[in-house]
């Protein structure tokens, strides 16, 4: 798991799977601040109705401040959109001021650039910016059929030259041929790395140029993966049935919290609201809830995530 030791929002290594319990720092959350999005992209389930709309400030900052009590480590801001949500310089301040590490923004890039750069001197050191094709026909298709993919790719050039940058490609039908392109297209951008990511209905993509995988850890990770035989969602029947990675890791919607955040984006139940009990909470749902009975995590959970619970499990770690 090593190989993954540091890089980008994941930080799933070694000393972290051995060590995991609910009094051990928080690594990584996700608060969703708000639904709404500019964008239209036809694979996305967006929110559901009865959590639409924007997280108060007050909110916010009492799930950040819990957070920073739990001495976590990384934080990343999503929606929706993000970048809509006027509060966001303020609570990217506030996660710096109280220690958070790493301070990562998921946006569509189409916020003004002005914006971005008040984000970073605010604390953002993390961008994964959404491009899902190689040409505008096809990006401007992806987002809901709206003129948006040149803007978004002279914002992924600007933040690669900035700050630490990713682009996010969620393989479809509309852009699975383009995948090869695409990739070499999003290197020369100049981002740090490439997160392919299938649809839930997808298990195929097409490998990129070998040359660039040396130059983009986390694509290079993920194509191994799938050259190797293995899909990039899926819990197989050997792999460990529980997931340790609620224990430092959660996703929080409408202050409910979540196992993770494609169990959240797939339209799963929270575990409990937020209040000083969430750990707990958490670590019962982890004893109990056989994740290969669910579907929703035995279908959609990715290569890296089982990789983490298999590894805590192989350790023997105590939790």
């Amino acid at each position: 798991m090593d190989q993954l030791k540091s890089i980008g929002f994941y930080t799933l290594e070694d000393k972290r799977a051995k060590n995991v319990n609910i009094q051990t720092p928080l690594w990584r959350c996700e608060l969703i601040l708000t639904s709404r999005c500019n964008f239209k992209c036809p694979y996305c389930r967006g929110i559901p109705k009865e959590d639409a709309g924007d997280l108060s400030w007050d909110s916010a900052k009492r799930i950040l401040d819990y957070w920073i009590g739990e001495r976590l480590q990384n934080i990343r801001f999503s929606g929706g959109e993000p970048t809509i949500w006027k509060h966001l310089p303020k609570l990217v301040d506030h996660a710096k001021r109280g220690g958070i590490k790493r301070i990562a923004v998921s946006t569509n890039g189409s916020a003004f650039m002005s914006l971005y750069q008040e984000l970073i001197d605010a604390g953002v050191n993390d961008f994964s910016v959404s491009l899902d094709s190689c040409c505008s026909t096809t990006g401007n298709q992806m987002a809901g059929n709206i003129s948006v993919w040149n803007k978004v790719v002279a914002t992924i050039k600007e933040l690669s030259e900035l700050t630490y940058t990713t682009v996010g490609t969620v393989i479809t039908d509309d852009n699975i041929n383009e995948i090869d392109r695409l990739v070499t297209f999003a290197s020369e951008l100049g981002v740090a790395d490439i997160r392919l990511i299938t649809a839930a209905q997808k298990s195929k993509i097409l490998p990129p140029v070998s040359s660039l995988l040396e130059k983009h850890p986390i694509l290079k990770y993920r194509l191994t993966n799938f050259r190797n035989g293995r899909s990039i969602r899926g819990i197989g029947k050997n792999d460990n049935h529980f997931c340790p990675l609620v224990l430092d890791d959660m996703a929080v919607l409408n202050n409910k919290h979540y196992p993770c955040i494609i169990y959240l984006r797939e339209q799963g139940k929270a575990i409990g609201k937020m209040s000083p009990n969430t750990r707990k909470e958490r670590y019962e749902w982890f004893k109990n809830h056989d994740c290969y009975k669910d579907p929703i995590c035995r279908n959609n959970c990715l290569d890296v995530c089982v990789d983490y619970n298999n590894r805590v499990r192989d350790l023997n770690t105590t939790i």
